[in-house]
């Protein structure tokens, strides 16, 4: 089962998204992080979400790039896996981690499918999956190529997990709305 978990930044769907999969009461959960501190706002951010799941039993994973190639903990399928988020995969995907010698790739149907087939592969692991995404579409309209390119990618991405997905959940100031659920 595959959960996508939309919203804007600060709408409450990390929240949502830990505690839904808290609710499956699997045995395993497992927490894909794929934010690299960057900077000391990333840091912050990285340590309030590991204290949002601190009691809540989350194995984490680090993984900025490449998902499909990730080993996970363990053997055998796990209950849950939550991966936090696509935005941030996206866009370490085409344009790097910042590491030297690293090629980003900016060509966006690569990255689409790449993307795509590690969710195939997390999903094959796992009972349910759980995805957040940000919404970033609905904001301005004057951009550069990189960040046009950023928001096609991922606009792309989340319509397909949107499509494959047995439930869409938009999170707006807190509240959960049920876009699609089967």
């Amino acid at each position: 089962m595959i959960t996508l978990v939309v919203g804007g930044s600060g709408s409450g769907k990390s929240e949502y998204a830990e505690n839904l999969a808290v609710s499956l009461r699997q045995e395993r959960q497992i927490y894909i992080a794929t934010m690299k501190p960057w900077d000391e706002e990333c840091r912050q951010r990285i340590e309030r979400h590991r204290q949002m799941r601190a009691e809540k039993q989350f194995e984490t994973v680090e993984c900025y790039r490449n998902l499909k190639e990730l080993k996970l903990p363990g053997d055998g399928k796990t209950g849950t896996i939550l991966l936090e988020c696509m935005s941030n995969l996206v866009s370490n995907e085409l344009f790097g981690l910042g590491e030297e010698n690293e090629a980003p790739c900016l060509e966006e149907g690569i990255v689409s499918e790449e993307i795509l087939r590690g969710i195939e592969s997390i999903n094959e692991k796992a009972e349910h999956v759980i995805i957040v995404t940000n919404e970033v579409f609905s904001d301005g309209d004057s951009y550069s190529k990189e960040t046009l390119l950023y928001r096609k990618v991922l606009g792309e991405v989340n319509q397909r997990i949107g499509k494959a997905a047995n439930m869409v959940v938009e999170v707006v100031a807190g509240i959960p709305v049920i876009m699609k659920n089967r």
